[in-house]
């Protein structure tokens, strides 16, 4: 009998880790300046071969900090002083435009919605994480597997 799923008794240590039969599910994480404490907490409880993206949105450099993250997992910082706005305006970046811009294209990119197994936790402030939202939701991602703040109210059935 083959196991194509971890069984949930199946321990997170090195030596899982490295087998090359254990499961490895993608992670998608977004974070702006106002979830950084979450975001820490989230990927301290991820398991040590978690893979995926972190994306995090910043004011400017004074924001960027270390980061604990699985080794697989890279962590993308997106400084928003050093970015433009919307194409054309001559504006600069508001909050959530380069976490949006960022996420979209790499789930354009990275993302199949059919049977697309991505555990999606976007905890960036409100702007950003609506337009994502809605862009994965476009993309055929069912709403109920995106994790938002349940006080956005994003992912309820739609």
């Amino acid at each position: 009998m083959s196991h194509t799923t971890e069984s949930p008794a199946v321990a997170h240590n090195a030596s899982a880790c490295r087998s090359s039969r254990h499961t490895r599910v993608q992670h998608l994480i977004t974070a702006d300046e106002s979830s950084l404490a979450e975001l820490e907490a989230m990927l301290a409880t991820l398991p040590i071969c978690s893979t995926g993206r972190v994306f995090i949105e910043i004011p400017d450099a004074s924001w960027l900090a270390e980061i604990a993250a699985p080794s697989r997992m890279v962590v993308t910082w997106l400084d928003r002083s050093q970015r433009s706005g919307a194409p054309g305006t001559g504006r600069g970046c508001g909050s959530g435009e380069a976490l949006t811009r960022a996420v979209t294209a790499w789930a354009d990119e990275m993302l199949c919605a059919e049977d697309d197994q991505t555990r999606i936790h976007l905890l960036g402030g409100y702007l950003g994480t609506a337009d994502i939202v809605d862009h994965l939701v476009a993309l055929g991602i069912r709403a109920d597997a995106i994790h938002t703040p349940a006080q956005y109210g994003l992912t309820t059935a739609r």
